[in-house]
Formats: C-alpha cells, structure tokens, sequence
C-alpha cells in the first residue's frame, strides 16, 4: 500500500475540478538535469499527471525531463476519467509525486526532489 506524506507544496488540481490552477512555482529550467532525471528513475520515482495540468512542474525540467518517469492519468478518449494506472495507485489529484511508496502531492521544487531523492542535481 503507497503511503501518502504532506509537504508544503503548491497548489494540487484535483481529478473532479474543472477550474484552472495557478500554480506559483515559476519554471526556470537548469542548463542539463539529465542526471538527476535519470537519478530519480533510477529510483523508482513515478510523476502522475495529466495532459490538461501539470506543464510548470515538466518546464522544471527542461529537455531532461524525457528521463523522468511520467504517468498520463487522463483517459486518452475522456480526459475526466483517470486511467486504471492512476486509480491502483490512489492518485486523487495531480501533479503527484510517488517517491519510496509515499505519494507527494502538488509541484515539486527540483531542491526537494533532492532532497526526498538523494539524487544530486
């Protein structure tokens, strides 16, 4: 069973909510995260989100966020219906974080991942 933790974050969109967040984490990507990209899927760390929410925490990233492991919870022909994948898991609302089975609610600044992860950036 994944275990759910609270830190302070921003903003979470739940899965019901039609209305748009403003999330005030400000995407400001560092030159090359490849390593710590890679360094949490090393890990096992998993991103949950959808295609309609979540674009400030993936800006983080920047290019290296194609070496993170990113979960699509919305139905590819009704994005109100989760996928079977994030309803096993519990996510209930997005963007989640899933680090060592606890889940992580809301963005996520690089230096907490850091921090949770161990993973340097």
């Amino acid at each position: 069973m994944i275990e759910s933790s609270v830190v302070e974050t921003s903003p979470v969109a739940t899965i019901d909510s039609g209305d748009s967040i403003i999330n005030p984490v400000t995407p400001e990507p560092k030159d090359n995260l490849d390593e710590f990209s890679q360094c949490l899927t090393d890990k096992g760390v998993k991103f949950y989100g959808t295609y309609t929410c979540c674009e400030n925490q993936k800006k983080l990233f920047g290019d290296s966020f194609k070496y993170v492991v990113y979960v699509e919870c919305a139905d590819k022909d009704n994005p109100q219906v989760q996928t079977p994948e994030c309803e096993a898991a519990g996510i209930s609302g997005y963007p989640t974080w899933i680090i060592n089975d606890k889940q992580y609610p809301g963005e996520q600044t690089l230096e907490g991942l850091a921090k949770l992860t161990g993973c340097e950036q």
